[in-house]
């Protein structure tokens, strides 16, 4: 069982890296939180790694931190709830924000999330209310995002518009969420930006 893996990035793609580790290139699928804190191709890179083996498929799904891939492992634990969904769900709720949404019976919060619907949001927060106690204490461990970006404004909200587009949002609304948050966001990075946006879009603002 794979548990973590480091190398090269040879191939990187939103939701899909390709890791490349002793002559061996590595297909790992990922939320967009770990997505835009992975370095450039052919930059070094450790991820935490889950290996999900199916009776047709063998997948690998990587993390940036312990935190990420402890409350992968918790989704996944959900009636239908799979790897992709869980995907979907870290890739706009962060390991605290899943956590405060499902102690706090926030089932629209999940909800919220594109392709996940009222049923399963209400099988989240009832099926992991008493075990999110244990993420809460592992994301006091996760390292700060590291801010700030090369591309200048407009390659930051293409990138971002494409981001929340591949997350299920439809185009026109992604953009006014990123024009209403870009001018407090765009100084910290992609992952803030898209965050914020996120925030807009799940009406938290």
């Amino acid at each position: 069982m794979i548990a973590s893996l480091a190398g090269r990035v040879r191939n990187r793609e939103a939701g899909r890296i390709v890791i490349e580790a002793g002559g061996v290139g590595y297909e790992i699928f990922v939320p967009l939180t770990t997505y835009y804190r992975t370095p450039g191709v052919g930059a070094p890179v450790e991820l935490e790694i889950r290996q999900v083996v199916r009776e047709d498929a063998l997948a690998l799904y990587g993390f940036a931190t312990v935190a990420e891939k402890q409350a992968f492992d918790l989704l996944l634990g959900v009636q239908h709830v799979g790897p992709r969904l869980a995907l979907a769900i870290l890739s706009v709720l962060a390991p605290e924000d899943l956590a405060d949404a499902v102690a706090n019976g926030d089932v629209e919060r999940i909800d919220a999330v594109p392709g996940v619907g009222p049923k399963v949001a209400e099988r989240v927060v009832r099926e992991l209310r008493d075990r999110v106690g244990a993420l809460a204490l592992s994301v006091a461990a996760m390292p700060a995002a590291s801010g700030g970006i090369a591309a200048g404004a407009n390659a930051l909200l293409d990138d971002a518009l494409s981001a929340l587009v591949n997350l299920g949002y439809k185009p026109a609304e992604a953009r006014r969420a990123l024009e209403a948050v870009v001018a407090g966001a765009a100084g910290d990075g992609i992952e803030a930006l898209i965050r914020q946006a996120l925030a807009v879009l799940l009406g938290e603002k």
